[in-house]
């Protein structure tokens, strides 16, 4: 089985930070992410979507990142279910992020221009987490490349797939 997300958007609003009884960090935050295409009055709509953050991750982001901020999430969806005040039963979804990418400096006031790209992962642990993107320190995530570079502008022609390519 595969449960497997990854999300760009913007925050909307503040990360907040709190602590489980054992002292384990928690941040839950909504990202906005633009939808690829446009409604019928030609204007693009934004889905609203619930995540989640843990231990050290979850210190970065409350102390890093603020509302509007651009940031990259990937990690899992987490399903559940509670009972409302009115006796019903209410289901959420919400993304568990294995990995967080702050996509602007912290200083940045909307543009891009310098941008470099932070990342704080459950996976990396110790010093090396937020440390600029690219350097390599260890930690074994992908470095993913600026929106403005395409990675097929020398290619000639159609690109060819084989099945034996396809993951499914």
């Amino acid at each position: 089985m595969i449960n497997r997300v990854v999300l760009v958007g913007r925050l909307t609003k503040d990360p907040e930070l709190n602590y489980t009884p054992n002292g384990v960090a928690s941040s839950r935050f909504t990202i906005a992410v633009n939808r690829a295409f446009s409604n019928q009055q030609g204007e693009r709509e934004a889905d609203f979507i619930n995540c989640q953050a843990w231990r050290k991750q979850a210190e970065n982001l409350a102390n890093f990142m603020k509302k509007g901020s651009l940031i990259g999430v990937e990690g899992r969806i987490q399903t559940g279910s509670y009972e409302g005040q009115d006796g019903k039963r209410v289901y959420t979804t919400d993304v568990v992020a294995d990995s967080t990418q702050f996509l602007e400096p912290r200083n940045a006031s909307g543009g891009s221009e310098g941008a470099s790209s932070y990342e704080s992962s459950t996976n990396t642990g110790g010093p090396y987490q937020g440390a600029p993107q690219g350097q390599n320190y260890g930690n074994n995530q992908p470095s993913y490349m600026s929106g403005n570079e395409d990675p097929f502008a020398n290619s000639k022609g159609p690109i060819e797939v084989s099945q034996d390519d396809l993951p499914f």
